[in-house]
C-alpha cells in the first residue's frame, strides 16, 4: 500500500475532525482521541437494516459521528487509512462495522488498542490493522508498505488464518483435511480456572483427532468445538451469503444445535414507535427478515419469532432458557452472548464470518483468555442488584483502562464467584455476564452454585450436578477481585458509554422524561418483579412515559400470570410483546426530541437507542422509581 488518499484521525475535538472532513490536515501537536469509538457509532443499526455490502454501508461509515460527520463525507473526502485511540471497535459483533470501513474506501486501520471482536473480524475478513503507529508514520513519509506483512505480527492461528486469504478459506482447507492446528496438541496438564477448561476439553485435534487437550494457557489460540450457534435478522442474511459463496448448498453442520432469531425488528410496527422510524427501518428490515426466514427453511434451522416454529424472545434469553448447559461452548452472532455464561458455560459473541465457519465446520477459533476472579461477599439488601455491580465493576479503571492487557490480541473475562451470588436467581446473574462485554471484556462465566443447579431443574428438567465445571486447586489468575457488596452503591452509566460508572446520589437531580423497562439485561421476570414491587400502589410522574418489554414469550405468560403486566398498564405503560425493541432502536421507547431516558438495557451509546439525547443506565427498581418521581432516584425514597 502506498498513501495516495487521506488520513482520518478521530480526535476528540470536534473543530479539529470537522476541519479534516472540510480537506485539511490534523495540526501539529499532541491531539486526544475518542476512547471507545463504538460500532453504533461507525455503522448504525438504523444503516445495517439496509443491508451488509460494503457499496450499501460504505456511505453511512462514521455518520453523525460526534454529531459532526455527515453521510458519505468519508469516502467522498478520498480517506483511505482511519486513526483511532483505545478501545476501538467497543460494543457490537455485527461485522457490518468491518464492511463499512471497506465501503468508504479505508484500506489500513491504526489504533492504539482494539475491541476483540471487532478485531477478529478484521483477521477473518481480510481488513489490515496496526496498534503500530510507525506504521503510519512510514506511508505517511512516502514508504510503500506490505500490508500482508503485518499479520507477521499476529499470534499463529491469526496469521495462519490472513495467509489462507481469510477465514472462510482456511475452513474449506481444513474441510480438505489439508490443515493440522497451529497449536500444540500433547501439552502437559496443569491447574486451570473454569474458563480455561471449558476452553481445554473442546479444542479441536486435527483431522479425525477427535477433542480435548489437557491444558491452555492465556494467549494460546485454538480451534474449539462449538455447542449451540446462533443469529439473527441483522446477521443471518449475511451468514449465509458468506457461507453460500463458498460452499454452496453444502448442508449446515449438525443443524439441530443451530437457531435464528426474529428478535431484533419485530417491534419496528408497533404502534408507539415514531412514524420516521418506521419509514427509515420497516421495510429494509423486513427484506432481511425474509432472507433469514428463507435461510431457514433451505438449511432446516429452528427459527424462533413470531407465528414461528418456536416461541419468541430475545435470543440471549431463549438460549438460558432453552439451549446451554454447564461445560458448552456458546456463540452467536451478537455480542452480548456472553449472557449464557451464567449457567456454566463459556458464551461469547462473534461475526458473521466467523459464524459462517462454525456453520459449516462446527468449529470455532478461540484466543484463550486472562482471567480476572471477582468474588462476591456480602448482603444485596432489598434494592442493590448485579446490575448496580456490573456497572461498579466495569466503571473500574482496571476495567476501564484494561490494565490487564499486554498484547494487541490479549482477551479476558471475569469469572464470578463467592458466597454472595447465591442471594440472586439466574434470571439476575445473567445481568453479570451479559455486560462484561460492555467492559471490552470477552464474556464472563459463572462458577458452579445453587442458582444455575435450581433453574435448569426448574426450567428443564436437568440435573446440572454432573455438568458443572469447577476451577481446578492451583488455578491461576491474573487478577482476584473482593467485592463486598456493602461497599458498591447503587449506581448507573452515565450517556455515552456503560463503563461511564457514577454513584446514583451524583444524579438525583437528574429529570427523566423516557423509561424502558426491557432487554436481555431488564426485561426478566426478576427484573418485571423488582420494578413491579417498587411501582404498587403509585403513579406516574406528570410527563413521564414508561415502556415495559418481556425479554421472552414465557416471560411474558408468567408475568401475565402474575398480574404484573396488568400493574404496567393500569399505570399508563406501555407493555409490549417480547423483543429486542428500543435497545437499537427498533421499538418503543426510542427517544422524543428533548427527552432524557433511563433505560434498564445494557448499552447507551449516543444514538444507539435510534434518536439523540442522553440515556442512563439504571437497574429496574431505579427505573421504576424515576418513574414515579421524574428524576433519577433511590427506590428506597419512594414513599409506601
Amino acid at each position: 500500500m502506498k498513501l495516495t488518499g487521506r488520513v482520518l484521525h478521530l480526535v476528540s475535538d470536534v473543530e479539529i475532525l470537522g476541519s479534516q472532513l472540510a480537506g485539511g490536515d490534523l495540526p501539529e501537536g499532541d491531539h486526544a482521541y475518542v476512547y471507545g469509538v463504538n460500532t453504533d457509532a461507525i455503522i448504525s443499526g438504523r444503516a445495517c437494516t439496509l443491508g451488509y455490502t460494503p457499496a450499501i454501508l460504505g456511505p453511512y461509515f462514521l455518520d453523525n459521528f460526534l454529531d459532526t460527520v455527515e453521510t458519505d463525507s468519508v469516502r467522498a473526502g478520498g480517506f483511505q487509512v482511519i486513526v483511532g485511540g483505545h478501545a476501538y471497535g467497543s460494543g457490537s459483533s455485527r461485522e457490518q462495522a468491518v464492511v463499512a470501513h471497506a465501503g468508504a474506501g479505508i484500506e489500513l486501520v491504526v489504533a492504539d488498542s482494539f475491541q476483540r471482536i471487532f478485531q477478529e473480524n478484521m483477521v477473518y475478513s481480510g481488513m489490515p490493522f496496526t496498534t503500530d503507529r510507525d506504521v503510519l508514520a512510514r506511508l505517511e513519509a512516502g514508504e510503500s508498505i506490505d500490508l500482508r506483512a503485518l499479520s507477521a505480527d499476529l499470534p499463529p492461528f491469526f496469521a495462519a488464518v490472513a495467509s489462507a486469504g481469510g477465514l472462510l478459506p482456511y475452513g474449506t482447507a481444513l474441510l480438505a483435511g489439508s490443515v493440522q492446528p497451529t497449536y500444540a496438541t500433547e501439552v502437559p496438564s496443569r491447574p486451570m480456572n473454569i474458563a480455561e477448561k471449558l476452553v481445554a476439553r473442546r479444542v479441536w485435534r486435527g483431522p479425525d483427532a477427535g477433542e480435548g487437550i489437557a491444558g491452555v494457557s492465556p494467549g494460546d489460540q485454538v480451534l474449539c468445538r462449538a455447542g449451540f450457534r446462533g443469529m439473527h435478522e441483522y446477521t443471518t442474511g449475511m451468514v449465509m451469503s458468506l457461507y453460500r459463496d463458498e460452499w454452496g448448498d453444502t448442508p449446515v453442520e449438525r443443524p439441530e444445535q443451530a437457531a435464528a432469531f426474529e428478535d431484533h425488528f419485530v417491534l419496528i410496527d408497533h404502534p408507539s414507535v415514531p412514524d420516521a422510524t418506521k419509514r427509515a427501518r420497516l421495510a429494509p428490515a423486513m427484506k432481511l427478515t425474509a432472507e433469514m426466514v428463507q435461510a431457514c427453511e433451505r438449511d432446516g434451522i429452528r427459527l424462533h419469532g413470531p407465528g414461528r416454529s418456536h416461541p419468541p424472545g430475545v435470543c440471549h434469553r431463549i438460549v438460558v432458557e432453552d439451549y446451554a448447559l454447564p461445560g458448552d461452548i456458546v456463540i452467536l452472532t451478537d455480542s452480548h452472548s456472553p449472557t449464557a455464561g451464567v449457567l456454566n458455560a463459556f458464551a461469547f459473541g462473534v461475526g458473521s464470518t466467523a459464524m459462517a465457519f462454525a456453520l459449516r465446520t462446527g468449529l470455532v477459533p478461540v484466543t484463550v483468555p486472562k482471567v480476572v476472579r471477582v468474588e462476591v461477599h456480602g448482603d444485596a439488601g432489598a434494592v442493590l442488584s448485579p446490575k448496580d455491580l456490573i456497572l461498579h465493576l466495569i466503571g473500574e479503571p482496571f476495567f476501564r483502562e484494561e490494565h490487564w492487557r499486554e498484547s494487541p490480541t490479549d482477551t479476558c473475562v471475569i469469572e464470578f464467584g463467592g458466597p454472595g451470588l447465591t442471594q440472586w436467581n439466574v434470571d439476575e446473574l445473567s445481568v453479570l455476564t451479559n455486560m462484561t462485554v460492555e467492559g471490552g471484556l470477552m464474556t464472563g462465566v459463572v462458577e458452579p452454585c445453587a442458582p444455575i443447579v435450581d433453574f435448569l431443574r426448574e426450567r428443564r428438567g436437568v440435573d446440572a450436578t454432573p455438568l458443572l465445571v469447577h476451577a481446578d486447586e492451583g488455578a491461576t489468575y491474573a487478577k482476584v477481585i473482593r467485592v463486598d457488596l456493602a461497599d458498591v452503591p447503587l449506581t448507573v452509566a452515565t450517556p455515552g458509554d456503560s463503563r461511564n460508572r457514577a454513584p446514583l446520589e451524583a444524579h438525583g437531580s437528574v429529570e427523566v422524561n423516557n423509561i424502558v423497562i426491557a432487554s436481555c439485561t431488564g426485561g426478566s421476570l426478576a427484573d418485571l418483579r423488582a420494578a413491579a414491587d417498587v411501582l404498587r400502589g403509585q403513579a406516574l410522574a406528570e410527563g413521564v412515559r414508561l415502556t415495559v418489554t418481556p425479554s421472552s414469550h414465557e416471560v411474558a405468560r408468567e408475568a401475565e400470570d402474575e398480574g404484573l403486566l396488568d400493574l404496567f398498564r393500569a399505570l399508563g405503560a406501555d407493555v409490549t410483546p417480547p423483543g429486542c425493541g428500543s435497545c437499537i432502536g427498533n421499538g418503543p421507547g426510542i427517544p422524543r426530541p428533548g427527552e432524557t431516558t433511563a433505560s434498564t438495557t445494557n448499552r447507551n451509546f449516543a444514538r444507539r437507542m435510534g434518536a439523540p439525547g442522553p440515556v442512563f443506565l439504571v437497574s429496574p427498581a431505579v427505573a421504576a422509581a424515576t418513574a414515579v418521581t421524574g428524576r433519577l432516584t433511590d427506590p428506597r425514597r419512594i414513599d409506601g
